[in-house]
Parts: structure tokens; C-alpha cells; sequence
């Protein structure tokens, strides 16, 4: 106990920041993770409703397999970039995976795109360079031996048992009666598992490193690093298992905007607990990544609850000409 407080004590002397190369690398694989990401609901509900049309299961659907290598694929980039960048920098880039999903369902599934969307669209863009701009650049937690210090820490422990309270409450008990017909039932499972999901895909990272080292910690960091790949596995196949679920009952791009909103603050949420990230973010840049998710947000909006409205920028000239 004395030794990791004593490695805690000597990493907080200042946080490590990443070298240029190593954000670059980890900005580029997330933005195209998100890309990859927001491709996997377009196309495992087309799959879906291949197999429906065909009387068959979506098991037996290529497309659908295929939105399920994409969201492996995306998940191992999601995995790369967390080791090389901070949290709340990676997960709200995922807003780049809503417009890219729009634009693909306006295609692969006729659903409607109209110029509020195409605005959503940028919105979403331009909201996910300002968080890059503002996003924190070095990480509060570097070692193994801070990781177990902030995993045991009551508040997080605390905030976990609540998230354990509430996904039994709808996986058991609300899911089966109402998940069919409330979109943010399924939603809610799925976000609330991204506090274990990140955070333990974070914590595979930075455990690792120590795996391969020949001292009396690496043994630790192994057990630590099974438990955490335990609790990342489960918590995917959960996700994977709901997310599916939604696809079958849901719009496909109202269900990732939706979820992309409620997962980012759940994620951000959990960790600020768990990694103090923010700590390392001044007032200025504080706000600036809130205005960029709010316009993030904004653009996911416009996307989704205007999308029902048939009209276009000749109609609105039409009727600017008819006024005159």
C-alpha cells in the first residue's frame, strides 16, 4: 500500500502529456472510429430488415455481419485511441459517427435527410473541433499503482453500485415490459454499461504496461488486467445484446443520436470520477468544451427532430418569391 502511494505520489508531481505524435495518432484513430461506428447501426438494421422481409434471422444476414466486424473494428480503434489520448477527448468525437450514420441511412435505408439535417451535420463537425481544441492535453492518470488508487476510491465505488442498482432495475424489471415501445429504455442499459466499458478500456491500457516488466508489480497489473478485460467483455456483450434489441423496435439514426448524447455525459461522467481529467482543464477551455458539445448536441438535434419536415432550400425560395 505504502509502495503505490509512493509511485501515486511521484507520477502526481505533474501530469504526463503525450507527446505531438502520439495525439496525432490517437485524434486520427478516433475520428475514424467514429466514422466506422456510426456505420454499424445503418447497417446492422439493414440487415435486420433484410432478414425480416426474407421470414429469416438476422444471424443469417451478411450486412448485418457486416455492421458487426465494423463495430469490432471501431471498438478496437476506440481501444487505441483511449491509450494514447484523454477520455474526454475520444468520446465526444463519436458526434462524428451521427452525421456520417444520417447521410448513410438517407442512402441504405431511405430515411429522410433534409437541409436542417445537412446543418445538423455540420454543426456536429464544427462542434467536434472545438472540443479538440479545447480538450485537455495530458492525462492525471499515468501508472498502474494510480489506477488501483482511483478504482477503490469510494466515490467511484459508490457511483459504481448506483449504476449496478440501475441496470438491474431495467434489465429485469422495466426492459421486459416497456423496452419494445420507450426508446430510452434500451438506450439507458447501453449508456449506463459505458461507465464500465471506458473506463475499463482506459484501465486495460495503462495496465498493460507493466505486464511485461520484471518486477513484483507485474504480477498485479496481470490480475488486474484480466478482471478489467472480464468486466469489459461482459459489458460488451450486454451492450451488444440491447443495442440489437433496439435496432429491431427503433429508427436506427434516432436511436444512435440519441444514445451518442446520453452515452458521451454518462461516459464523461464516470470518467471525471475515476480519471480527474478535468482537473487538468482551465476555466477557458472548461467552456469552450462545453460550448462544443452543446453545439454538438444542437447538430444531433436538427438532425433527428426535423427530419420528418419535407423541405428544401427551392421551396423555400418559392415562397420567399410568392411573399414578394
Amino acid at each position: 500500500m505504502g509502495t503505490a502511494a509512493a509511485a501515486a505520489a511521484a507520477a502526481g508531481e505533474g501530469a504526463r502529456s503525450p507527446s505531438p505524435a502520439a495525439v496525432s495518432l490517437g485524434l486520427g484513430v478516433a475520428v475514424v472510429s467514429s466514422l466506422v461506428n456510426g456505420s454499424t447501426f445503418v447497417l446492422q438494421k439493414k440487415g435486420i430488415v433484410r432478414a425480416k422481409r426474407r421470414g429469416t434471422s438476422y444471424l443469417t444476414d451478411i450486412v448485418w455481419w457486416a455492421g458487426t466486424i465494423a463495430m469490432a473494428v471501431g471498438q478496437i480503434g476506440n481501444f487505441l485511441a483511449y491509450t494514447a489520448v484523454p477520455t474526454v477527448l475520444v468520446t465526444p468525437l463519436g458526434a462524428l459517427g451521427v452525421p456520417f450514420g444520417s447521410i448513410l441511412a438517407s442512402y441504405l435505408l431511405k430515411e429522410k435527410l433534409n437541409i436542417l439535417g445537412k446543418l445538423g451535420c455540420l454543426l456536429s463537425c464544427a462542434g467536434s473541433v472545438v472540443l479538440i481544441i479545447h480538450s485537455p492535453k495530458s492525462e492525471s492518470v499515468t501508472t498502474q499503482a494510480e489506477l488501483e488508487e482511483k478504482l477503490t476510491n469510494p466515490v467511484f465505488v459508490g457511483y459504481l453500485c448506483i449504476v449496478l442498482l440501475m441496470l438491474l432495475l431495467l434489465i429485469f424489471w422495466i426492459a421486459p415490459a416497456h423496452g419494445p415501445t420507450n426508446i430510452m429504455v434500451y438506450i439507458s442499459i447501453c449508456s449506463l454499461l459505458g461507465s464500465f466499458t471506458v473506463p475499463s478500456t482506459k484501465g486495460i491500457g495503462l495496465a498493460a504496461q507493466d505486464i511485461f516488466h520484471n518486477n513484483p508489480s507485474s504480477q498485479r497489473a496481470l490480475c488486474l488486467c484480466l478482471v478489467l478485460l472480464a468486466v469489459l467483455g461482459c459489458s460488451i456483450i450486454v451492450q451488444f445484446r440491447y443495442i440489437n434489441k433496439a435496432l429491431e423496435c427503433f429508427d436506427s439514426s434516432v436511436f444512435g443520436a440519441i444514445y451518442y448524447v446520453v452515452f458521451t455525459t454518462l461516459v464523461l461522467l464516470a470518467s471525471a470520477i475515476l480519471f480527474r481529467e478535468w482537473s487538468n482543464v482551465g476555466l477557458v477551455d472548461f467552456l469552450g468544451m462545453a460550448c462544443g458539445f452543446t453545439t454538438v448536441s444542437v447538430g444531433i438535434v436538427l438532425i433527428q427532430v426535423f427530419k420528418e419536415f419535407n423541405f428544401n432550400l427551392g421551396e423555400m425560395n418559392k415562397s420567399n418569391m410568392k411573399t414578394d
